[in-house]
């Protein structure tokens, strides 16, 4: 055959690789931005929603509290394996030493101060009450703050952006520059924090992007930013596909549904068709980083099948529900040691604090169904669709999908910036929160002299 053949049925498979996965065929049409009521009963037979915005504050009663406290005095513990370390999931041991804490030295009382360090709202949006964090800047004579609504994911919640907040709305005194100034709006999804749960199925990030982009409207903005991370960057992906003429950029700090499966697969023998050289080592070998994804995901298999069977145990159980959470935020690399690195890189009360917004509101069974409503969408024309806003990225190296910009702008075809971060991991927002407010703020400054 010589070296003709082969090369010509090279070329073709990477055609037809390419054409398959979609990089030459004709993007879809985005779909409409509809409409739903997701409260209890008929829309047409419910009572007249109240669309006024109203305040409140977090609150924490002493039943709550006590009854938490009894729950972790009569905790059962297992038996751990000798050198397991975290391979097997969160310790009994380590898990001691957190129910220990917990009893002995959280402070419920200051950290609900803390909590109310920030404005809470609640307003009905297509028969839910939706919880937002609201946070206006302190102006100057003249000068104006850039709206910016920023989305959480599972299993984090509007506390993951508490350390970035003074960074965003106070730059002059972190950092920043007067002209960085936002006003930053935090909601929480439907189903998770202080937002009501949906009472009907079907609530997945098309819909929350909707409820987001009314809720938006309502608080007056008719132009603004959006920034999300898990579940926020699908969210906020939305809202730049589905309200483009609203939003005049898309800041992300996680990118999904992008890999194309064929040039992943082709790629593994001929690397240097698809992608630079430094990129090589983030998607390829195909098998190695396919099984590390799957050793990863198993809450996902779980959460996008049967999310209410393990709800029960995780709604009745704060000890199993903290070990559900927190082994989420161990960092994957650190597997060997005895805490999985969350000593390292987290204090407790943080971790404890995000854990008390899912314990306080009885919601985690409510949070993982959002996995199963969304995944029908993974297969669908919605995330074939390529988003046109002006969209940023920051490419953070603990996060478990990372992108390589060369696939990213296949999706995000006006993607003004791409940023590999010297370091954090999934929880930008709270791990890295100078590093997350820093990029945003170049990525908006771009947005601003380009589109003025």
């Amino acid at each position: 055959m010589g070296w003709k053949w082969p090369l010509i049925l090279s070329v073709l498979a990477v055609v037809a690789g390419l054409y398959l996965s979609g990089t030459f065929s004709e993007p879809p049409t985005p779909p409409p931005l509809g409409d739903g009521w997701w409260g209890k009963g008929d829309r047409e037979k419910a009572p007249m929603v109240d669309e006024l915005i109203r305040k409140f504050s977090i609150s924490i009663s002493n039943d709550t509290i006590n009854d938490l406290k009894k729950r972790l005095r009569n905790t059962r513990y297992f038996e751990g394996l000798e050198g397991a370390k975290f391979h097997y999931g969160v310790t009994p041991e380590y898990m001691q030493t957190v129910v220990k804490y917990w009893l002995n030295k959280y402070d419920f009382k200051a950290q609900e101060k803390y909590f109310n360090k920030y404005n809470h709202y609640r307003t009905n949006i297509e028969g839910l009450d939706i919880h937002f964090v609201h946070v206006k800047p302190t102006l100057k004579p003249g000068q104006k703050s850039k709206p910016l609504l920023m989305s959480h994911g599972w299993p984090g919640s509007v506390y993951e952006f508490y350390k970035i907040l003074p960074l965003l709305t106070d730059p002059v005194n972190n950092g920043g520059t007067a002209e960085d100034i936002f006003e930053v709006i935090c909601p929480s999804i439907p189903g998770y924090g202080y937002s009501e749960a949906s009472h009907k199925t079907g609530m997945n990030a098309h819909v929350v992007a909707r409820i987001f982009g009314k809720l938006m409207a309502r608080l007056g903005h008719d132009i603004y930013y959006v920034q999300g991370g898990d579940w926020g960057s699908t969210i906020t992906t939305f809202m730049g596909l589905l309200l483009p003429e609203h939003v005049k950029g898309l800041h992300i700090n996680m990118v999904v549904d992008v890999n194309p499966p064929l040039q992943l697969i082709i790629g593994s023998y001929f690397p240097s068709l698809f992608l630079p050289a430094k990129d090589h080592h983030r998607v390829w070998p195909v098998i190695p980083k396919f099984l590390e994804v799957l050793m990863e995901t198993g809450y996902l298999h779980i959460q996008a099948t049967k999310p209410d069977t393990i709800g029960h145990s995780l709604t009745d159980s704060p000890v199993g529900l903290a070990a559900y959470i927190l082994e989420k935020f161990s960092n994957v690399s650190r597997l060997d040691s005895e805490d999985g690195g969350l000593n390292d890189e987290w204090l407790l009360d943080d971790l404890l604090n995000n854990v008390m917004v899912y314990w306080v509101n009885g919601n985690m069974a409510s949070a993982m169904r959002f996995y199963k409503e969304n995944m029908p969408l993974s297969v669908d024309d919605i995330n074939k669709c390529q988003i046109k806003v002006p969209s940023g990225i920051a490419d953070f190296p603990g996060e478990m999908l990372n992108q390589p910009e060369t696939w990213a702008r296949y999706k995000y075809i006006n993607l003004l910036q791409y940023n590999s971060m010297p370091r954090g991991g999934h929880f930008a927002a709270l791990e890295e929160p100078q590093l997350l407010a820093e990029d945003i703020r170049i990525f908006v400054r771009k947005v601003e002299t380009l589109y003025k």
